[in-house]
């Protein structure tokens, strides 16, 4: 097992020089990986899906959602229309989504008549799927802002006869089947059990460590949380959650910065910090240049730009668990098709996570984003 390695003497200055000149540390200043079991446990998950759907279910794979030529045919000829309700527009996993969307229900003939942004807002959702039933789609996809607020709001829609497909979980009371056609997710679980796996190995499997956590009752950062925090106290004994502190937005990269200055400061042996998502991980990787901490070992899930960029320069985010966006905006247009055409579909449908270092960031981003790493990330990669 190996140790975190000293900083060198030119790592410091630069640590502490570093908001006024931005210069980069070299391979050697860096963190080591060491954990074998974390290594092990990486590779074992490949492909793997741990999460179970809102019902206990069983997850299906986003890989065995298909249409035959004849389905397809079947479904064009429909020549439906769709909606997408979004919870929020302003990020890379939802621009990855609706260009996955987009992509498939223009490949099988269907017109998008809406898009929608509630900017997080379940009364703006609510009337935002208001304002879409006008239009009368054949199908609805939608990822809920607040399963209890809108769930009125879908059932109705339910109700005329739109076919509903939703992102990573569904309004209180519905039910797969008779509410809606299926849910298609994540493995948010999973990522949580990545980025655990990803922090062991970049500390040698020991260390103080901080979360940062949503502070709200949303099933996919929970489920995320869980699957961190579990695998922690499971499987590496010499790690210890010494502090956690949550926020609530919406201001998620400024609290998270809050959060963060607090834990290094209460504890300035703190290996490590882990973050629920990139937006607010944001905040964690200010926090750590703020206090010349270019040792403190960060990760976290969603492979934003933002964070793409501080991995490629090596700066705290050692690795992370990714989603893919894409492929799931794909599925879910997909299982639209199958509500149109009357096919049965799996209640729960999920997409295996992808760990995700500096060492296969380009890689993965083209596999989570179908095209190539922005330039900003390429540039850095290659120095």
């Amino acid at each position: 097992m190996q140790r975190r390695r000293y900083l060198s003497a030119a790592a410091l200055l630069c640590a502490a020089l570093i908001a006024a000149s931005g210069c980069a540390y070299t391979d050697s200043d860096v963190l080591v990986r060491g954990d074998r079991a974390a290594a092990a446990s990486l590779e074992s998950m490949r492909g793997q899906v741990l999460s179970k759907g809102p019902y206990g279910e069983d997850p299906a794979l986003a890989s065995d959602i298909t249409l035959t030529p004849e389905e397809v045919a079947k479904v064009r000829s429909r020549k439906a229309t769709a909606a997408i309700s979004m919870h929020y527009t302003g990020d890379d996993w939802t621009a990855a989504q609706l260009a996955g969307l987009q992509k498939q229900f223009d490949a099988l003939g269907i017109e998008v008549i809406a898009v929608t942004d509630a900017n997080r807002k379940p009364e703006k959702q609510v009337s935002d799927i208001e304002t879409i039933m006008a239009k009368h789609p054949d199908i609805l996809v939608s990822i809920p802002t607040d399963g209890v607020a809108t769930a009125k709001a879908f059932q109705k829609a339910a109700d005329e006869g739109v076919h509903l497909v939703f992102m990573d979980n569904v309004p209180k009371d519905m039910k797969p089947g008779a509410g809606y056609v299926s849910v298609v997710s994540a493995d948010n679980f999973g990522n949580g059990v990545v980025s655990a796996h990803l922090m062991a190995d970049a500390l040698g499997g020991r260390g103080k460590i901080g979360v940062v956590f949503y502070q709200s009752d949303y099933l996919v950062t929970q489920r995320r949380y869980d699957g961190f925090t579990s695998t922690i106290k499971r499987h590496y004994p010499g790690i210890q959650i010494v502090e956690e502190k949550g926020f609530s937005g919406p201001d998620y990269a400024g609290q998270s910065l809050v959060a963060a200055n607090a834990m290094v400061s209460k504890h300035p042996d703190l290996a490590g910090i882990w973050g629920v998502w990139d937006i607010p991980t944001e905040g964690i990787v200010s926090a750590a240049r703020s206090s010349e901490r270019p040792d403190l070992v960060i990760t976290t899930q969603d492979l934003g730009k933002n964070v793409a960029i501080a991995m490629a320069r090596k700066r705290n985010i050692t690795g992370l668990g990714a989603q893919r966006p894409y492929d799931q905006g794909v599925t879910e247009a997909t299982l639209g098709a199958y509500g149109l055409i009357g096919k049965p579909a799996p209640p729960f449908v999920a997409l295996a996570p992808l760990a995700v270092t500096r060492d296969n960031l380009a890689q993965a981003w083209r596999e989570v984003y179908r095209s190539d790493a922005p330039p900003e990330v390429q540039q850095w990669l290659h120095r």
